[in-house]
This record gives structure tokens, C-alpha cells and sequence, in this order.
């Protein structure tokens, strides 16, 4: 009898520990999300970037909205993997927000990104963006024209181009399953070129 006590109380105590774990994880995550709308909104104020939290190797960089899925996040500097642990962010490879060009921006499948399963063709996607120095945001709004699934080695959507254009690249398929062969590509052209 006693084995038995003892197995039960380690698989409680292991139950626990996992359980206190998960829940450190979400709380981690949700105070990460309120730091970095705020160094948003400071950033917005200011004209400069502001880090979310003092060790932050990232800072925001945009907003992004897609109204059709409820989709409302703050975009990161810098696509590394620390810094998509915490929000979409954004391709060096690619333009800068409000500079023309191909701007790229990548989230994991599993989360920041999950949303983009039910994007359609014709969706709005507003990008709300800040100039380094000036106080203020500026806000160019986009279509979606083209969804893709590719293999990963095919990276023509992710190339610079001369016209402005928004790629959102995530892991394909959706949700947690352990295998992600391909990329869901989003392109989305301005809806009015000449802003």
C-alpha cells in the first residue's frame, strides 16, 4: 500500500508543479502584452522607440488590425525568436513601416498568428505606425489579395519589391500540431496606393 501512496503523491506533487507552471506562463504573457501596449503608447507620445520592459531586446514597432477577425495586436521590432514569443514582429529583410517597399511581418501559428486561419481575400488590414522623432501615428490601410500556402524554401512573396505591399508569414498548418511543413502567406496591397 504504501508504493501505491507514494506514486500517488508524486504524480499530485508533478500534477501541481505542471499546473503552477502553466499558470506562470499565462501570467508572464499577459503582463508582457500590458508592457508592451504601453511602450506603445509611450512611443506614440514621444516620437522614439521605448523597450517594454528595462533587459527588452525588442520594442514596438506598429499596430496591427485586421476588423473582420477581431484582430488587434502590437507589432515588435526585429523577427527573432525572443521577440515573437511576445507579438508578431517585423522581417529586417523587409521595409520599415511607412517606407515603401514589402513590408514582412511573421507570427507563430499557435498564437499571434492563429487568427489569420479565417482571413479572407478582400479583408482590411490597418497598419497604424510611428515616425522615429515625431509624435503622432499615421495609418495606411490595406487588401488582401493573395493567400498562399508554399513550402518554406519559396520566399518570392518575401522579397523586397518597388510598390508597397504587406506579407504576413506564419507556420502552416494552423494550431499545435508538432509538424509545420509550409507557410501561410498573406499579401495585402494598399487599398488607396496614392496615400
Amino acid at each position: 500500500m504504501k508504493p501505491l501512496r507514494i506514486a500517488a503523491t508524486l504524480l499530485l506533487l508533478a500534477g501541481a508543479c505542471l499546473t503552477a507552471r502553466a499558470a506562470y506562463m499565462r501570467a508572464k504573457a499577459e503582463l508582457a502584452a500590458i508592457l508592451i501596449r504601453r511602450a506603445w503608447n509611450e512611443s506614440i507620445k514621444t516620437g522614439h522607440p521605448h523597450a517594454p520592459w528595462p533587459w527588452a531586446d525588442t520594442h514596438p514597432v506598429a499596430r496591427l488590425e485586421i476588423p473582420h477577425l477581431h484582430y488587434d495586436e502590437i507589432v515588435l521590432d526585429a523577427a527573432t525568436p525572443r521577440a515573437l514569443a511576445f507579438g508578431p514582429a517585423q522581417l529586417q529583410s523587409g521595409a520599415v513601416p511607412g517606407e515603401p517597399g514589402n513590408l514582412v511581418l511573421a507570427g507563430h501559428r499557435t498564437s499571434w498568428f492563429r487568427s489569420l486561419e479565417g482571413i479572407k481575400q478582400g479583408d482590411k488590414i490597418q497598419l497604424d505606425w510611428f515616425d522615429p522623432g515625431h509624435s503622432g501615428v499615421h495609418t495606411k490601410t490595406y487588401t488582401v489579395s493573395l493567400i498562399e500556402v508554399v513550402d518554406p524554401k519559396e520566399v518570392t512573396l518575401l522579397q523586397p519589391t518597388t510598390e508597397d505591399a504587406l506579407t504576413l508569414i506564419t507556420c502552416y498548418p494552423f494550431g499545435s500540431s508538432p509538424k509545420s511543413p509550409q507557410r501561410f502567406i498573406v499579401r495585402a496591397e494598399p487599398s488607396d496606393p496614392a496615400i
